[in-house]
């Protein structure tokens, strides 16, 4: 077991907060904002927008047209988020880069490959995300990122 010194040496120079518009990830933003203004911390904000492979896409087209253009509306909402997100963390003091990725692979590998090349050394999440199961107690991507981070993870209600 740790010894308390061990802890207080530990810095938090670089916090990511992961954001995909519902509104716990919005209270997980506000949350590390705040524990960046803290620690004098650079704050990622990251949203990853899942772009399926060309075969996906073709059948989802089938299934149901509309689905690139609601892809696309959720990365505008994004941007308009994290605009005024952007203006929070500066009238705070706080260093924000926000990222928005478009990627094949899925969100929490992303998220996590995300983290260990920034040497991020908390990542915050909410605990559910759009996906919209309102009986689980943790969203599928949060449970991947707590279980396979390589940093601590701070889930926020």
């Amino acid at each position: 077991m740790a010894t308390n010194a061990a802890y207080e040496n530990r810095k938090i120079s670089n916090i990511l907060v992961a954001i995909d518009g519902s509104e716990h990830s919005f209270k997980a933003a506000e949350y590390a904002l705040e524990l960046a203004k803290l620690y004098g911390s650079k704050l990622f904000a990251v949203t990853v927008t899942y772009i399926p492979t060309q075969d996906k896409l073709t059948q989802k087209q089938v299934i149901g047209k509309g689905l690139v253009e609601d892809e696309s509306a959720g990365t505008k909402d994004s941007e308009t988020w994290f605009d005024n997100f952007v203006q929070n963390a500066a009238s705070m003091g706080v260093e924000l880069k926000p990222e928005l990725i478009n990627s094949t692979r899925p969100v929490d590998y992303v998220i996590l490959e995300f983290a260990e090349e920034q040497n991020v050394d908390l990542i915050v999440v909410g605990t559910k995300g759009r996906t919209g199961f309102k009986k689980l107690l943790l969203g599928s991507t949060a449970t991947s990122v707590v279980t396979y981070a390589h940093c601590p993870v701070l889930v926020v209600k």
